[in-house]
């Protein structure tokens, strides 16, 4: 049995007009081409193919064959990868990136990351997204490196060379522990109360800022590298820490967590900045990217 041949796009493109239109002459309108010329172009697919596409013996209009069922299937996967294909190039042609590689910083509340990647999708749907979300300095490193080319950060990647830095807002940060938990009992706690209960603290995974400290004030802290882990561990009563107010409002408002009354550590303002190498520039896809961060801060 000869192997079937290989379509060309034309073919297929007329193809799917026909199956899409209903019939033979509804293709040849919308392409402005004559009907006969239709009815010659699916003639052409379907002897190199070795199948029949459509079944025009029993019924007026033409109707898919089983084997033209399949067939459709695989015509619409071809020509959407090629008109994905000419989008990218396009951009490209156009100075747009192929890809993205962002670094967020796990402090950024999900409402924030949510409405910028939702509308990037949007904006540019050829462009693919790689995001990587990371803690303290390592966000800066990953930038430096240049694993990612554009981050947003916070404060203890600053004053590093080379990084140029775009303030985009910032969360406040909360002491808050499980309502069982000694410190949540006291109202106000004395001063230096918090010192004498584990802290639990997120761990910066880069050698960045590896050592530097943002918030603690414990002479025992349990360190960790994931603020969800944290999050999980002050529910269940295994110590006290400051977390972003969004991230943990559902459990304020349950009573599963409970603000901490310490007057040595009430709260502090984490800042946020949207950051690039000053020697790599973000592109068109990166720099909008940028512009939404900015955008949120000023709503």
């Amino acid at each position: 049995m000869p192997n079937p041949g290989t379509p060309t796009l034309d073919q297929l493109k007329v193809f799917l007009t026909v199956v899409d239109v209903g019939s033979f002459a509804g293709a040849a309108r919308k392409l402005s081409r004559a009907t006969s010329v239709i009815s010659y172009t699916i003639a052409n697919l379907e002897n190199q193919l070795g199948v029949a596409l459509f079944d025009r013996k029993t019924t007026k209009k033409p109707q898919l064959t089983e084997a033209g069922r399949t067939v459709l299937a695989e015509a619409r996967t071809v020509t959407m990868g090629i008109d994905g294909l000419r989008a990218k190039v396009k951009g490209l042609l156009q100075g747009l990136e192929a890809e993205v590689h962002l670094a967020l910083d796990v402090m950024l509340p999900a409402s924030r990351v949510v409405d910028a990647l939702k509308a990037f999708r949007e904006a540019f749907p050829t462009v693919a997204l790689h995001l990587h979300m990371e803690a303290l300095g390592a966000v800066t490193q990953m930038v430096l490196d240049g694993s990612a080319a554009i981050g947003v950060s916070g404060p203890l990647g600053a004053g590093v060379a080379g990084i140029e830095r775009i303030w985009i807002g910032d969360v406040m940060l909360r002491p808050v522990a499980a309502p069982g938990h000694p410190l949540a009992s006291g109202s106000p706690n004395l001063p230096g109360a918090g010192r004498h209960h584990v802290q639990l603290v997120l761990s910066d995974r880069s050698a960045l800022t590896r050592g530097k400290d943002f918030a603690v004030i414990s002479t025992h802290t349990w360190r960790l590298g994931d603020l969800g882990a944290k999050h999980m561990l002050l529910r269940e009563g295994i110590g006290w820490g400051n977390m972003p107010v969004p991230m943990v409002q559902e459990d304020l408002d349950s009573g599963r967590l409970v603000l901490l009354d310490l007057p040595d550590n009430h709260s502090n303002f984490y800042p946020f900045d949207a950051i690039y190498r000053t020697d790599t520039p973000p592109g068109p896809a990166a720099s909008w990217l940028i512009e939404r961060f900015s955008g949120q801060a000023a709503d």
